[in-house]
Order: C-alpha cells, then sequence, then structure tokens
C-alpha cells in the first residue's frame, strides 16, 4: 500500500505541475502570439509525450502485482533516448520553469495594485514567461550532460594539533554512490577511476552503494573500483543499494557484494572499526551501518565509538549521515565524519538566494563541509544517480582531504 500511494502521490504532482507550466504558458502566449490553434496542439503534443512513462511505470507495476514478478525495466538506448530522458528533461524544465514563475506571481501581487500599469505589466509579465522557458529549454539539457560527464575534485584540509609527523599530509580519497547500472557504465566507471588514481591517495575510503539494484552489475562494480591505487587500502561501510542486489534478500544482496570486493582486496565492514597503522601511528576508522534496511542502535553505536582517546586519528565513515550518528562522534572525539547517501542534490533547482532540492526534506547535510567543534563532516557528492538517471546542478565529486599537523 505504502508503493501505490507513494506513485499515486507522485503522479497527482507531476499532474499539477504541468497544469500550472502550461497554463502560464498558454496564457503568454495568447497575450503576445495570435497562433491559438498551432499552440493548443503543440501543448497537446507535449502533453501526450509527458504521459508516456508515467503509463509506461503503471502498466508495469500492474504487470508486476499480477503475476508476482520484480518490476522490471528496458534497459537499452532506444528506450533511454525516446522515453525516458525526454520524459525527466521536460520535467526538469517545467519544474525549474515554475520556480521561476511563482516569483512573477510574487511581483504581479504587488504590483498589479498599480491599475494604470496593469496592462504593460502582464505584457511584461507574459515576455518574461515566453524568455524564463526558452531559457530553461537551453539550460536544463546542457547542465545535465555538462554534469554526467564531468568529475570535481574537491579538497579539503583538516587541521590537528599533535598529529604525528608520520601523517602529515596524508591524503585521504573519499568516494561514495558509485552506482554502477546502466547509467553509470564501464566507460564511466574507468573515468572516474582515472581521476581518482591521479590523485594519488595513501587511503581510500567509500561511503557504500556499489550498485544501484540489479546483481548483474556487481562484479563491474567491484572490478573498477579494485582498480583504484591505494598505499594503506580501499575501505568501505555498508550503503542503501548494496542491500537491494537482490531486491528483497538483503542478506545475499549485501553477501553477493562485499565476496566481490573482497576479491579485488577491498574490505566493506558492517558495524565495527580497523585499526591502520602508519608507520606506529594509528589510524580508527569506524564503520557505521546506517541505512533505510538497517538503522545503527544506540547500544551498538555506543560501543563503537566509546574508546578513541587512543588513536592518532579518528574516523567514522556512514552512509546517511543521520543527527544521532553526528552527536555521537562529535561528542566522542572523532577528527572527521565521513558520509554519502544525498548525492550532493542529485537534482537540484535553481532559486534566489538558495537552491532547492527534494533531498532537504530528508536532511540539510546534503553537500560539503560541517563543522561541530573541532570535528569535521565531510559529505561528498559521489558520482551515480538513482531514482532519477539525471544529475542536474549536481556535479559528481571526488573528495582529497589532507590531512595537516596546525
Amino acid at each position: 500500500m505504502h508503493l501505490i500511494a507513494r506513485i499515486i502521490v507522485f503522479l497527482l504532482i507531476i499532474l499539477l505541475v504541468e497544469i500550472y507550466f502550461f497554463r502560464r504558458l498558454k496564457k503568454s502566449f495568447n497575450r503576445i502570439l495570435p497562433y491559438r490553434h498551432a499552440l493548443k496542439r503543440n501543448i497537446l503534443i507535449v502533453w501526450g509525450i509527458l504521459s508516456i512513462y508515467p503509463l509506461f511505470l503503471i502498466i508495469v507495476w500492474i504487470y508486476s502485482s499480477i503475476n508476482k514478478t520484480p518490476v522490471i525495466f528496458p534497459q537499452n538506448s532506444l528506450f533511454n533516448y525516446l522515453i525516458l530522458y525526454p520524459f525527466w528533461l521536460t520535467i526538469l524544465i517545467v519544474v525549474q520553469c515554475d520556480l521561476s514563475f511563482l516569483i512573477l506571481d510574487f511581483l504581479k501581487l504587488v504590483f498589479l495594485p498599480l491599475k494604470k500599469l496593469k496592462t504593460k505589466l502582464l505584457k511584461f509579465e507574459s515576455a518574461a514567461v515566453l524568455l524564463i522557458t526558452a531559457i530553461f529549454i537551453v539550460y536544463v539539457p546542457i547542465n545535465v550532460v555538462y554534469n554526467y560527464n564531468t568529475t570535481q575534485v574537491r579538497t579539503v584540509n583538516y587541521f590537528k594539533k599533535n598529529l604525528p609527523e608520520q601523517l602529515n599530509n596524508f591524503r585521504i580519497a573519499f568516494i561514495s554512490d558509485i552506482h554502477a547500472d546502466q547509467f553509470t557504465d564501464s566507460k564511466r566507471l574507468q573515468k572516474y577511476v582515472t581521476e581518482v588514481n591521479k590523485l594519488n591517495p595513501d587511503l581510500v575510503l567509500v561511503g557504500g552503494d556499489f550498485i544501484s539494484s540489479s546483481p548483474e552489475y556487481i562484479q563491474t562494480a567491484a572490478e573498477y573500483i579494485g582498480k583504484i591505487k591505494s598505499q594503506y587500502g580501499i575501505y568501505s561501510c555498508v550503503g542503501d543499494h548494496d542491500n537491494w542486489a537482490y531486491r528483497n534478500d538483503y542478506k545475499r544482496s549485501l553477501l553477493a557484494i562485499e565476496n566481490a570486493l573482497n576479491q579485488q582486496n577491498i574490505k566493506m565492514f558492517d558495524n565495527r572499526d580497523e585499526v591502520l597503522n602508519i608507520n606506529n601511528a594509528k589510524i580508527d576508522i569506524v564503520f557505521i551501518t546506517n541505512t533505510y534496511v538497517e538503522h545503527i542502535n544506540r547500544s551498538t553505536l555506543n560501543e563503537l565509538t566509546a574508546d578513541t582517546a587512543k588513536y592518532d586519528l579518528k574516523i567514522l565513515l556512514t552512509h546517511q549521515p543521520h543527527n544521532n550518528v553526528v552527536q555521537r562522534a562529535a561528542n566522542t572525539g572523532f577528527d572527521l565524519l565521513l558520509a554519502g547517501h544525498t548525492h550532493g542534490g542529485q537534482i537540484t533547482f535553481l532559486f534566489p538566494f538558495t537552491n532547492l532540492t527534494p533531498t532537504m526534506l530528508e536532511t540539510r547535510y546534503i553537500r560539503g563541509n560541517f563543522h561541530f567543534g573541532r570535528m569535521l563532516m565531510v559529505v561528498t557528492r559521489g558520482l551515480g544517480m538513482s531514482l532519477v538517471p539525471l544529475r542536474y546542478n549536481s556535479k559528481p565529486e571526488i573528495t582529497i582531504i589532507n590531512i595537516r599537523k596546525s
């Protein structure tokens, strides 16, 4: 029932967003251009294109429910370029335009009482609607393509007093949310791995989510991440999607991923810690499993974070940046807390004075650095995508953390 409710709510929201957009566009065209019949025909064509993918989702879900089989989506370029990408690109354009139209509506409420200017203001509003629409029709696809093909290297410096000389200038590459699937394929993974290796990290930490949802990409993810060169190894916590290779069998999914990673000398730890000896300096890494499938309980969290004083550098690695984990780490003397999960707000809409993303509904720790006393939390944007096969205003990221003696 929860899935049905979510699908219904999603479709209703999409419908309302579309109605608002097309009504504003139609009024603006009617005030400026006389081609009303052609406009109505073109709007119906666009609306028809927008309806193909939602109808497809409904049909697939009904078929899956009747036959009690997993929901299977086509994995071919023809479907993606003719149905999937046009739908999501158009939705992004519509939502981004709607947010701008809301600003125009506010300005109209302010200035329309000036009756002498009413006619001019309405024409100005119509011209603004058409201009905004034209700008985002160009900007959104360019931004999406750019974000798909570009990776940003973000450098973070962490300074600590009494840091042993062995750890001075120690370099940690932090990556997350690989999401190997048909969209993040071998070519994209190889490019990402090459960028990581250029940074010559001493240690690589991964925030989980090696795949999106299918077991066929487990080996692909493991093999490519296994190509990363790191003197002191590659370690990962458990991510949400690492439980979903076999959708209804979490243990089987996690075991399959752990085995594939082990073959590439990548260690994934589930609620435990690992101490690295770096020329007699000790780094303690605590791996916390905090996912939709398994939230860590208080007693386990307290146990894993209880004895950190004897280490030279203390790092907590978790997938989701939940408040309870953040506060516990800060209160028990951790130096770094590293998290992923958010994709940096994978879909982020432009808006005055701020950026809006659905991720805001889940957490305020969306991307970047957050300070809690002397503890630094880093939330990386990761590489891959989930739910929506696009990134908008959220460039993929490799975070390189330089440990420095202050």
